[in-house]
């Protein structure tokens, strides 16, 4: 076993985050070696705990199961002034402090930025919203699919006969929850040159415009609507058995390459299809060939047909699937905890693979409060100050 030390090995983290946003920042943080002390309400805690309806587990559902791994969980009331003032001790040691409440939250507890630098100046000081900390949408409630609504994402198609829906992963939450990531990483790598901390900030509707960087360029810059999922040479098109989607691009003549595949006449010989900017014109003629062909054979077929002639093409998965792929087991994106007793604890593990540093649970998803007493005692409060 890799016994080197974890990158972030002595980071110590205040983890006021709930549902994915900002645990799935502070899950990274803690794969990778940081100290993340989850910081709950007592009886319900995270929101993710019960939200979305009972389980087997009770309060450690697979949901919060998958974003709370390798963290210890302390249960405080912070309405009274006993639950702050052992946040205040916390915060005299800790490296961050992250949370993902409506702005301002943390002010009126007497825990903001301020009030946290004023005790350690070191302190970096992490803030999800949905909109960012000023502006009109400053009080409006952020939430991911929101976040692809107003950000422009939502309405976006690759033909606008499709309903506008709602996109079934949590997208926004994903994202921001990376940039905090890269936020508190870029701060402490600050402090290092200036010996202070500083307060980060990201939003949902801010990652879900960055996504767009390629597209919103286009429109400020030419005016001009840049679809992906649009092009001429694209698509998903089903088979006699499921599905395929094809990206016919990076290549001098694509479509030639296509149509060898299907074993029909070169298109691309003809003057409407002769070039990208002619096949964006008559694009749905071009679909309605390939709709018609791909469903004559099965995605294993038109799958091997097309990589023989080099054109970007995989099968449509579900998500069984592909976890149950050996691409996965390989890239050990599984990871498996001890059981409990409704069954196994299995997790996606960290897309980022370091050779030096192998993530591993070190610690099984908490159950409520499970940590608060070793915590405190961390801390030297004595038994009546636990209590």
């Amino acid at each position: 076993m890799n016994s080197a030390p974890l990158p972030l090995d002595g980071i110590r983290v205040l983890d006021f985050t709930q549902v994915m946003m900002g645990p799935c920042c502070t899950q990274m943080l803690a794969d990778y070696g940081a100290d993340v002390i989850k910081i709950e309400k007592g009886k319900i805690g995270d929101l993710s705990r019960w939200s979305l309806g009972s389980d087997p587990d009770g309060l450690n559902n697979p949901v919060f199961c998958s974003l709370n791994r390798n963290k210890r969980s302390v249960t405080l009331d912070l309405r009274t002034e006993q639950g702050k003032n052992v946040v205040r001790h916390l915060a005299k040691t800790a490296d961050v402090v992250a949370n993902n409440f409506r702005p301002g939250v943390m002010d009126r507890m007497g825990l903001g930025y301020e009030d946290l630098k004023a005790i350690n100046p070191r302190i970096i000081f992490a803030v999800g919203t949905g909109y960012g900390l000023e502006g009109p949408y400053l009080e409006k409630g952020g939430q991911d699919v929101l976040a692809q609504a107003m950000s422009g994402a939502m309405h976006r198609r690759a033909d606008p006969s499709i309903p506008l829906s709602i996109y079934p992963t949590a997208l926004a939450d994903y994202a921001a929850g990376m940039h905090m990531v890269q936020g508190i990483l870029l701060a402490l790598l600050q402090r290092e040159k200036t010996g202070e901390g500083q307060r980060i900030s990201v939003s949902l509707y801010n990652s879900m415009l960055a996504m767009q960087m390629q597209e919103a360029a286009s429109l400020l810059m030419r005016d001009d609507e840049l679809n992906w999922a649009a092009m001429p040479l694209s698509g998903v098109f089903k088979t006699t058995d499921g599905a395929i989607v094809m990206v016919g691009a990076f290549k001098e003549n694509p479509l030639r390459d296509i149509c060898s595949a299907l074993e029909i006449d070169d298109l691309s010989q003809e003057e409407r299809f002769s070039d990208i900017d002619r096949q964006r014109v008559h694009r749905s003629e071009l679909q309605a060939v390939f709709h018609e062909r791909f469903g004559e054979r099965s995605t294993t077929h038109w799958v091997e047909r097309l990589e023989g002639v080099d054109i970007l093409c995989a099968p449509v998965k579900s998500l069984a699937e592909a976890l149950a792929d050996p691409q996965t087991a390989i890239n050990k994106m599984i990871l498996e905890a001890k059981p409990t007793k409704s069954g196994p604890v299995r997790l996606v593990g960290s897309p980022i693979d370091m050779s030096a540093a192998p993530v591993t649970i070190r610690h099984q998803p908490p159950t409520l409060g499970a940590d608060t007493e070793a915590i405190l005692a961390e801390l030297g409060l004595n038994e009546e100050a636990l209590a």
